[in-house]
């Protein structure tokens, strides 16, 4: 299979910002400028003007069936005289009289066949609804308070390390950490089983109350969670709480990194296929209460990003609720590269030379992600892009590969042809800024992602739902859009869920979004 060229090969390359200067134009330089092209710049006109041909030519060819169909049917219906349509009744009359036996055959065939097709067809999997966790006041931290335990507690050297990732992270002054003002904790398994309590409980009770489904309702239970796994299971946890009824099917995943929220989603909906007519709950988080407290460098990266978060989302197979679901489910693409050992090695859990448990990051997990990434994009490019750029991109690849035509530029695909709302994982700034740039994305796309880094930070599996949640706060949702979450983790995989809008969120009707009531102070400069 051929690659679509989204230059996420280059992903590896240096995130660093360039130093560009800024200069400060004077009124008569800005005259000049709206009349004059400068020698080496751009036209501008033109691009808007290509834009617009882009654009045309995109409506072209998705409406093509219907601007050859309309006119064929009424070419049919001018030549059609009345007595030929006359002549057709009476043919089915007589057919209806003197041959009621085909007749009655053809019927029930073609009933039969409709059925099968019907019965078929893959559930629809609707959901209903979703609920971000925002943790209490009391757990926000500055980037200053975490660098000031560090040093503190594990050296100067750290410390210093410490504010220089955190410097360049994306990540403000309003993060979550549980446990920093006793950090580092004494009873690292009891602090962290009290984190995944509270946003557990909190996420599903706001979830129940949104949706005021009954928890006896409730079919299969899918929870994610990477670092902490303790007996009984978390899933269990949630069916001791809320008394599920005792056919239920729990899952309960662990260890496959910040990609596992999309792997969720996809195990409930495989789930939901061969389970008629009930809900799934879906519980996306991570715990980071137990810190990382020696000095790799490569496994205090963690300490920097991760924050306390987590989300609970409720989907449904029952057509009897797409009319208040809001978004359906149309696609699910799950990329897994572990056969290549760079790969799989590129985030693993291991002890450090004192013996203290941690994350570590390898030097080729940019590389990896960009490889990943591209894989799964390749995978989803073809059920998702349009008809004009998949004509595009056919045609530039021929004129290269057939014809010889090295001139000629691969097609990069536009992603905004196919989505209007993007929720990509905040894995960090410099992440974003190469997601912005290999696809192509403006601010406003990337707006829900940078903000959510800014405001919860890295909060792993359950980031894209702080990201969704931020794109209704903002009044953005309109029936029929199309939401792509993309997340990539350790193992090492990138996923992508792929959502359409079944009606029009009204923020002012929201309960429990964890941007409401500050939503009017975003965006801000996450620099």
């Amino acid at each position: 299979m051929y690659k679509y060229p989204t230059r996420l090969h280059h992903f590896h390359s240096s995130i660093k910002k360039k130093n560009i200067p800024h200069i400060k134009m004077t009124s008569q330089d800005q005259k000049s400028n709206t009349t004059k092209t400068p020698i080496g710049e751009p036209d501008f006109r033109s691009s808007i003007r290509l834009k617009y041909v882009k654009l045309g030519f995109h409506y072209l060819i998705s409406n093509s069936m219907y601007l050859l169909t309309i006119p064929l049917l009424l070419a049919v219906a001018a030549n059609l005289s009345t007595s030929d349509l006359q002549r057709t009744l009476e043919t089915c009359n007589y057919h209806l009289r003197y041959n009621t036996l085909t007749v009655f055959a053809c019927t029930s065939l073609m009933a039969v066949l409709a059925t099968v097709y019907f019965m078929s067809r893959p559930r629809a999997v609707y959901l209903v609804d979703f609920a971000c966790y925002k943790p209490d006041s009391s757990l926000m931290c500055t980037r200053d308070e975490v660098t000031e335990k560090v040093s503190k507690f594990i050296s100067e050297e750290c410390g210093v390390f410490t504010k220089k990732v955190l410097d360049r992270s994306g990540l403000g002054d309003m993060t979550y950490i549980p446990g920093l003002k006793e950090f580092p904790p004494k009873q690292i398994f009891e602090s962290t089983k009290e984190e995944a309590k509270a946003v557990i409980f909190g996420a599903i009770d706001n979830l129940f109350e949104k949706t005021r489904v009954n928890p006896k309702d409730i079919g299969i239970v899918v929870v994610n969670i990477s670092a902490f796994n303790p007996t009984p299971s978390l899933s269990s946890m949630i069916i001791n709480r809320y008394k599920l009824r005792g056919d239920v099917v729990s899952c309960n995943l662990g260890g496959m990194g910040c990609s596992a929220g999309v792997i969720s989603i996809d195990l409930a909906k495989r789930l939901l296929q061969v389970q008629p007519n009930t809900y799934a709950l879906v519980m996306s988080l991570e715990c980071v209460s137990n810190f990382y407290t020696g000095k790799d460098r490569s496994k205090l990266l963690p300490n920097c990003l991760f924050r306390m978060g987590g989300a609970a989302i409720l989907l449904s197979n029952r057509f009897s609720d797409r009319r208040r679901s809001k978004y359906q489910l149309t696609h699910t693409v799950r990329t897994h590269t572990g056969a290549d050992d760079r790969a799989y090695a590129s985030v693993t859990q291991n002890e450090d030379a004192d013996g203290i448990l941690g994350i570590s990051l390898s030097k080729d997990l940019m590389a990896v992600a960009g490889d990943t990434l591209q894989a799964n994009i390749t995978r989803l490019s073809p059920l998702v892009l349009p008809a004009s750029e998949q004509l595009l991109f056919v045609a530039a690849l021929m004129a290269r590969k057939v014809l010889k035509m090295k001139h000629v530029r691969p097609h990069v695909p536009d992603f905004k042809t196919a989505f209007e709302h993007f929720c990509i994982h905040t894995g960090g700034r410099g992440v974003l800024d190469q997601m912005e740039k290999n696809l192509r994305l403006t601010e406003w796309d990337m707006e829900p992602s940078r903000m959510a880094l800014y405001r919860f930070g890295n909060t792993s599996s359950s980031s894209i739902w702080y990201e969704l949640a931020y794109a209704e706060a903002k009044g953005r949702i309109r029936k029929g859009d199309r939401v792509w979450q993309l997340a990539f983790g350790s193992g090492f995989k990138c996923n992508s869920g792929v959502w359409r809008a079944l009606k029009t969120v009204d923020p002012n009707k929201e309960i429990h979004n964890p941007w409401s009531e500050e939503i009017h102070r975003f965006p801000v400069s996450s620099q």
